[in-house]
């Protein structure tokens, strides 16, 4: 063969003895692997598509206060909107394990269109809380497809000692997503107008999928279904790729991946992730219920971890590859994960707990979740290579379905335990609001026995409920008669509607500030037992401890690939 890579024609010539692939905009089939550029372009597209998807899906965290205000919805309704996203996602996850026979090309191309329209035409023209539902459910539907479809293509485009780096990459798409948010919120949202916010994402979408609609390929079923450990063997692949049957190679793909280190990984991954989607979805509402950060102060702690996260997961890919093992990377990545969420669990119930404490520790979360996270993803991925190298978006599916699902239920956990935070978001603005505009009357109308005030409610005219509540001040505020006088009088410039909602609702948030900070720090203990759980299924995953051991099996593997390409013959070698 000859030692050109160049990528060539997606309709082979007789010459090329390969089988026909599919071309044109539904084939989009490679029939040679290709080579360093090509490839890396390909790759690249895919990360993009990653990136974006993550946009459209966090950008509803970002203007989720007013998204709330304009659809009248609970801060529980609003999570339990995330359940159906996570349920709808689930579902489609598993459906997704059909990539394998529809190609992942076209389900990643039509998907991204699919979620620029939803973004620019559906979500933001909701007319209600139950359309906007819906329509959200619908989008992470289509995302839980595309992001099964994507890592397929990671990894059918990187050889196993290059998966880690690639892996890497691709896990950037949340980290670089989240960044996206934040920025461009921050720059372009003053707290109206969320739809647009909506539509920026949904163009950005678009443009994507265009991009992938010219440029993305994938290979062809008889180059994928085959184990690829480093880039020399792709004139091996390519000169068997003959003989392999596509259909054959995929029949009971499902039986295969329903095992223990497949489903048990993709368990424990999940359970890893608890504090990572809490952080998405909650971290700024947390701080801003609890620390009283702004938006922007919450968002601009909330960079620290996510830059942190991104080159953690850059570095440990590039490192693991290097060095050829992946399971030392997770143990590490997952023991330093831990640490750093006990700290917050602590100092997150400290009230003079400083910024920048709050950020050391957040660098601690993020480095070691992004160590585990990279590396785990290429083991994942060698893993189901084990069972068969064919059924990749399959095994990716039973990941995909597996971790919506935990997240579904995390979220319903985390509605059903959070109901100081849910207090706090639906009845904190207003009273903070009336609070400002009326401070001291406010203050006169708290030293009131509601009894007494419920008297004076029903009756304005009633002089011994006038005169109790009168000595109720006097005695609250220690102020003569005469002051508590005046000061009863001056709440007539309180409206009754406001007067009675902070009677009704002001106990209410205050005992809810006081309840608030222990309900999450049992959640963010939760979320260490998940990190602790993640570490052991690490042994049943595929892969070395030593990187000795590793260079040996390497070097085994490439003798193999010596003897079979000499016994092909001179043509094929």
């Amino acid at each position: 063969m000859s030692s050109d890579t160049s990528v060539r024609s997606d309709q082979p010539t007789a010459d090329d003895g390969l089988p026909r692939v599919k071309g044109g905009i539904w084939g989009r089939q490679l029939a040679h692997y290709p080579a360093t550029a090509p490839r890396a372009f390909y790759l690249a597209i895919v990360v993009l598509t990653t990136i974006v998807l993550y946009y459209e899906l966090y950008i509803q965290g970002a203007v989720a206060t007013s998204i709330i205000t304009r659809f009248d919805m609970s801060f529980t309704y609003f999570v339990y909107i995330s359940v159906a996203g996570g349920v709808t996602g689930a579902l489609a996850s598993l459906a997704a394990g059909l990539a394998d026979r529809w190609g992942r090309a076209n389900l990643v191309t039509y998907g991204v269109l699919l979620t620029g329209v939803l973004m620019v035409v559906g979500l933001p023209n909701a007319n209600s809380k139950l359309v906007y539902l819906i329509l959200f459910a619908a989008l992470s539907a289509v995302e839980g497809v595309i992001l099964v479809a994507t890592p397929a293509l990671v990894r059918d485009y990187s050889p196993q000692l290059g998966r880690a780096s690639a892996m890497g990459f691709w896990t950037l798409g949340p980290v670089v997503g989240s960044l996206v948010v934040t920025e461009v919120s921050s720059h372009t949202f003053h707290g109206n107008h969320w739809e647009q916010q909506i539509r920026y994402s949904g163009y950005a979408a678009l443009a994507v999928g265009v991009i992938a609609f010219i440029g993305l390929r994938e290979l062809s079923p008889r180059l994928r279904d085959q184990l690829m450990v480093t880039l020399r063997d792709r004139v091996l692949i390519e000169a068997k790729a003959r003989g392999v049957d596509p259909e054959q190679a995929l029949q009971g793909s499902w039986r295969q991946m329903l095992k223990l280190d497949v489903i048990g990984s993709a368990l424990a991954v999940s359970l890893m992730l608890i504090f990572y989607y809490t952080a998405v979805g909650f971290i700024v509402t947390y701080f801003a219920t609890n620390f009283g950060y702004s938006l922007n102060r919450g968002n601009s702690l909330a960079n620290w971890y996510w830059i942190t996260n991104a080159l953690a997961l850059i570095i440990a890919g590039i490192v693991s590859d290097w060095l050829k093992v992946r399971k030392p990377f997770m143990v590490f990545g997952g023991i330093v994960g831990a640490v750093g969420i006990a700290l917050f669990a602590i100092k997150a119930h400290d009230a003079s707990t400083s910024y920048y404490t709050f950020a050391l520790i957040f660098v601690i979360i993020s480095a070691g979740g992004g160590i585990a996270y990279a590396t785990w993803m290429a083991s994942f991925t060698e893993t189901v290579e084990r069972h068969n190298p064919a059924a990749t978006a399959t095994g990716l599916a039973v990941w995909g379905g597996v971790l919506r699902t935990v997240v579904a239920i995390v979220l319903t956990i985390l509605a059903v335990t959070q109901t100081a935070t849910s207090v706090l978001v639906d009845k904190g603005p207003a009273t903070q609001s009336i609070l400002a505009k009326y401070p001291q009357q406010i203050a006169t109308a708290q030293l009131i026995d509601p009894a007494t005030s419920a008297a004076l409610s029903k009756n304005p005219n009633d002089t011994a409920a006038g005169l109790k509540a009168a000595g109720e001040v006097q005695k609250g505020a220690n102020v003569d008669l005469q002051e508590a006088i005046k000061r009863l009088l001056a709440l007539k410039a309180v409206p009754k509607a406001d007067l009675a909602y902070i009677q009704e609702n002001g106990p209410k948030v205050l005992q809810a500030q006081k309840d608030s900070p222990n309900q999450w720090r049992t959640w963010w203990w939760l979320c260490f037992a998940g990190q602790i759980l993640f570490l052991p299924f690490i042994f049943l995953m595929a892969g070395r401890w030593s990187p000795r051991k590793a260079r040996e099996d390497l070097a085994e593997h490439e003798e193999r690939v010596r003897q079979e390409l000499a016994a092909l013959g001179p043509k094929e070698g």
